[in-house]
């Protein structure tokens, strides 16, 4: 299939997926999103909770849905698999709860694929869209017709009206749309948001909202998408998102942040004898780039395995530099060692993560997804981020709490998370080629202090390497 099957569960349920790799690549899943408790052994990237499962090989994911409701996804997740194996994943609320929104008539998953969804006139449906793009930040929109945001990453928001949306690789949205206006056939279209210089394929995908009765004949207009590089409706609409934060629902954010991170976000070239030109792209953070390990770091970490990874990454860059001026590259070699460097993280506290764009051969916009949390974006800025100043401004009321956030080209993100789910927990661009050049690490959140705060044993059918 493709895309893959949707699967559906509700709040509070366990859910065991046997995966049997019939491809002919070594592969593994990642379940986009799900905050998996002390079980890292079911969130499937390669190398880090777990080694691919081989062909001819099965693998059973074990988790709990707990505290999500609403969109998210699966997906392949070694070298470029995911381009064509990923799905939806739907999470409903708990038998009998509705939703904290008017309730919709229907509900479609729209993973911008290009069909034709029938609708009736004065019906409201739920559009749940998702980024599968490999390396795309998307503009949607549907002709003729306004969309409510209601939720965002399986977490409901505040909901406000917008014509269009911006929707990161990674990302999932679910929209309300009222089909109020003249029967016909409208283009829901998608297409790239790039305010870098930097060349890309700027095509658009088509689907259509076609309304009942109306022949297939009837040519659909098409809706008027913001400009490739329209940074300000990119900044102006991600500063609509908040969370719902509700006596049901509250946004928990961490007032006081028990560790303060700081990252800058790299694109460069270092030397390469065996490549064609001498020289190849790496990217790389706090001038590290991410070195794939031979072993699962998870299995690692469970049974103190020595020689696989340290856990020396700098809460900072080794350098300060003036990080988006003019370009650094020849100054600012990046770190290649012989093994993962990850950063350690004490249970149960909180952490403050600023990313920060650079401009290290180019700025650019960065999606980043973080595995095993939600967390909360309290802050985000063009420029370079003022520890000083810019903590003032920040959201700790209602800030958007979100699985991936994009880092505004030449700007900075700020998000904040409690340690709470011991393990390690990737993070890394999701955006397809930076991840391949290097741009990613990982986290070790230490055990709590008894076996049900700490991580569960491996399975039994755990794939070997």
């Amino acid at each position: 299939m493709f895309p893959g099957p949707t699967i559906y569960a509700r709040e509070g349920d366990r859910v065991l997926i046997n995966v049997t790799n019939h491809a002919q690549y070594n592969m593994s899943i990642h379940w986009h999103g799900l905050k998996q408790y002390r079980n890292g052994w079911a969130d499937g990237p390669a190398y880090v909770t777990q080694c691919p499962v081989q062909t001819g090989q099965s693998y059973t994911y074990d988790f709990n849905v707990t505290g999500q409701r609403g969109t998210l996804w699966w997906h392949a997740h070694i070298f470029w698999l995911r381009a064509t194996v990923y799905g939806a994943i739907v999470i409903m609320p708990k038998q009998g709860v509705p939703y904290p929104f008017p309730q919709p008539d229907f509900e479609f998953n729209l993973i911008l694929d290009t069909y034709a969804i029938e609708v009736e006139q004065g019906k409201t449906y739920l559009l749940r869209i998702i980024n599968a793009a490999l390396n795309d930040e998307l503009f949607f929109a549907i002709a003729g017709h306004n969309m409510t945001i209601v939720e965002i990453d399986a977490v409901y928001t505040k909901p406000f009206l917008t014509d269009s949306i911006l929707i990161a690789p990674g990302q999932t949205t679910n929209v309300l749309v009222r089909t109020n206006q003249i029967p016909g056939r409208y283009f829901m279209a998608a297409r790239p948001f790039m305010d870098a210089p930097i060349s890309i394929d700027n095509k658009t995908a088509t689907a259509i909202l076609q309304y009942k009765g109306i022949p297939n004949t009837i040519v659909p207009s098409l809706p008027q998408l913001p400009s490739l590089n329209n940074t300000a409706f990119a900044l102006n609409y991600n500063a609509k998102l908040r969370s719902l934060n509700s006596p049901k629902f509250p946004a928990n954010v961490p007032l006081k942040p028990d560790r303060h991170l700081f990252y800058t976000i790299g694109l460069g070239v270092d030397p390469c004898p065996n490549c064609q030109n001498g020289t190849k792209l790496v990217a790389s953070l706090n001038n590290i780039t991410f070195v794939m390990p031979q072993i699962g770091l998870l299995q690692a970490h469970y049974y103190n395995l020595k020689g696989v990874f340290t856990t020396d990454f700098p809460d900072r860059p080794p350098t300060p530099f003036n990080y988006t001026g003019a370009p650094l590259t020849a100054n600012l070699r990046t770190t290649l060692g012989k093994q993962p460097r990850l950063s350690r993280i004490a249970f149960n506290s909180t952490v403050e993560l600023v990313l920060q764009d650079t401009n290290l051969l180019s700025v650019e916009s960065h999606p980043f997804h973080l595995h095993g949390y939600n967390f909360f974006v309290v802050g985000t800025g063009v420029g370079n981020f003022d520890p000083k100043n810019d903590p003032e401004k920040f959201n700790l009321v209602d800030p958007p709490e979100r699985n991936t956030v994009g880092v505004p080209t030449g700007g900075w993100t700020a998000i904040r998370f409690r340690a709470d789910n011991p393990g390690v927990w990737f993070m890394h661009c999701h955006l397809e080629i930076h991840t391949g050049w290097g741009l990613k690490t990982a986290f070790v959140v230490e055990d709590g202090p008894d076996p049900d705060h700490s991580v569960l044993p491996p399975p039994k059918d755990l794939p070997p390497c």
